[in-house]
């Protein structure tokens, strides 16, 4: 499915690349530019649009290159902006776009930026971050809450003040109230653009902006786990109704907008994260604003028929015309194969893995696709001395960070090489599970998690153009059975996941019931006397032209 060429973006599939992890090309034990360039044949294979590819500036990598030190520069780890270059040329020779990770809320406590403001109170640069007074007894401004942990306010010896860290103490929150920092913001992304870049992934976009009145967060009930015991991070102990999604933000993105329609065909996708995020996508991906937007919804620990249902109904109630891009996996949560599959053996996970991305491509929307998914790669086990994520280290032992995501991505099922990845001991350890699952192994087998990736994108892209922007109703099914319909003026899909362990029935809706000018597109069930019978882990699509 697909809309004009301006509008490439519309039922896109996204191929996330965490470059520490994807291809070691000068043997240091850490991915680079010029190793996602030699594999990039290896990503247009997948049937793939774009790629999303993580922060590469340079950066004293805290948090591995979402503290940014200079946003115009790549990291000497990754290589320099000639190899960026060549990357987005030798991309764009093969039809691939690129799309590159921008952070707007805050950066490296390294930044030349914020070594001035922090320098004193009347510098040049003084009001380019969010600094604020220590209560009259010395505590921070209010009760705002890092998202790793801890208080978001940090204190400044040689300003005598607090500056806001939304995440880590070295990422300080940029003060993007200030005109000459939405300036300099956008001039950052003018560069890449005229390097290049199809387009911006913008990290926690709704982070961007804070309540000047710095007003306290309001408490929200606690979620008890199955022990009766209260969150691990205490950022869920409050709903962030000030320190984040204020109303500024909708007047900075429309000059975002501004800038990316100089560029005809470029395009955003904006990460948001909020106890509210269907609203704030549906008021983010407007004509004026982002052309699309994920959230956390469906990275969550959940995955049965009927979470599915309620998140897509309360998608549809507010999206209107704006644009979701669906994410079930990422550099910052388990692997999808092991999050969504509890309770089901191996055999079982992979059989359903297929089923997941199904339903993000047959969802009105385009798709993010992370890395090692194809490969129906699980969760790596990282043992303690081995972690290197901050939030991980942080919360250990009750919650073990992202590392177990973030593991080198397997090319071939070799040790001496470490998966073919590297041929010296990489950042993070190569999972023996991910060896027997690499490219090299999958490549030439018929029916491959791999190939059966490529087979369902496949799939995807020869669906009728009058599909890629049409409606979409949920089918209360009452079981694991998750049904959904897309409807145009011209035709309609009728979608049927098996997401149980036992076979489930459906009575098809009327318009599917009888056989003229219906074509089952993907069957594998049984369909008699208008009823469906799906086995565990089927799915079936069937395909209606209108008279």
């Amino acid at each position: 499915m697909s809309g004009n060429s301006y509008e490439w973006w519309r039922n896109s599939v996204i191929y996330q690349i965490y470059p520490r992890s994807f291809c070691d090309a000068n043997g240091d034990g850490i991915g680079d530019i010029p190793g996602i360039t030699q594999k990039l044949d290896y990503v247009k294979s997948l049937g793939v649009d774009a790629i999303w590819i993580s922060p590469f500036f340079k950066s004293p990598m805290v948090d591995f290159g979402y503290d940014v030190a200079d946003y115009r520069d790549v990291d000497p780890i990754f290589g320099n902006l000639q190899d960026f270059d060549r990357m987005i040329e030798a991309a764009h020779q093969r039809g691939l776009k690129i799309i590159i990770d921008q952070i707007l809320s805050h950066t490296s406590d390294q930044h030349p930026w914020f070594e001035e403001s922090r320098s004193s109170r009347d510098n040049a640069k003084a009001d380019w971050y969010v600094w604020a007074d220590a209560k009259d007894d010395g505590t921070p401004p209010n009760n705002w809450v890092s998202v790793f942990g801890g208080g978001s306010w940090r204190w400044c010896t040689r300003r005598r003040q607090y500056y806001l860290a939304n995440f880590l103490k070295e990422q300080p929150d940029l003060n993007v109230h200030n005109p000459a920092v939405q300036a300099q913001l956008l001039a950052d992304m003018k560069f890449w653009l005229d390097r290049g870049v199809d387009g911006f992934r913008l990290d926690a976009v709704n982070f961007v902006f804070h309540q000047q009145a710095l007003g306290n967060n309001p408490s929200r009930p606690l979620k008890l786990d199955e022990k009766g015991l209260p969150p691990v991070n205490h950022y869920d102990y409050q709903w962030h109704k000030n320190d984040k999604s204020q109303p500024e933000n909708l007047v900075f993105l429309q000059r975002v907008r501004q800038l990316m329609d100089q560029y005809p065909g470029t395009v955003t996708v904006g990460e948001v994260g909020d106890d509210n995020t269907h609203k704030i996508m549906a008021e983010y991906t407007t004509d004026q604003r982002l052309h699309m937007a994920y959230s956390f919804d469906l990275l969550t620990e959940d995955c049965n028929a009927e979470f599915l249902r309620e998140t897509l109904k309360k998608n549809h109630q507010v999206i209107e015309k704006g644009w979701p891009c669906w994410s079930i996996s990422n550099h910052d949560v388990p692997r999808s194969i092991t999050r969504w599959n509890k309770g089901f053996n191996t055999d079982q996970a992979n059989a359903r893995a297929p089923l997941f991305l199904l339903i993000q491509l047959a969802l009105r929307g385009s798709v993010c696709l992370y890395q090692g998914e194809e490969l129906g790669l699980p969760e790596a086990e990282i043992a303690y001395e081995d972690l290197v994520d901050p939030y991980g280290i942080n919360l250990w032992p009750e919650f073990k960070g992202r590392d177990g995501c973030r593991t080198p991505m397997p090319w071939t099922n070799t040790g001496g090489d470490h998966a073919g990845f590297s041929k010296v001991k990489p950042w993070l350890p190569v999972s023996a599970e991910h060896q027997r699952r690499a490219v090299e192994v999958q490549q030439d087998i018929e029916h491959s998690m791999l190939n059966g990736f490529r087979a369902l994108i496949d799939w995807h892209r020869k669906l009728p153009p009058s599909l890629a922007t049409a409606e979409q109703a949920v089918i209360d099914t009452g079981s694991e059975l998750f049904a959904f319909t897309r409807h145009s003026i011209s035709e309609e899909i009728l979608v049927v996941v098996n997401l149980g362990k036992r076979p489930e029935t459906l009575k098809i809706p009327a318009e599917f019931s009888g056989a003229q000018n219906i074509t089952p597109v993907l069957f594998n069930g049984r369909l008699q006397d208008n009823a469906l019978t799906l086995e565990a882990a089927d799915a079936c699509v069937l395909l209606r032209k209108k008279t």
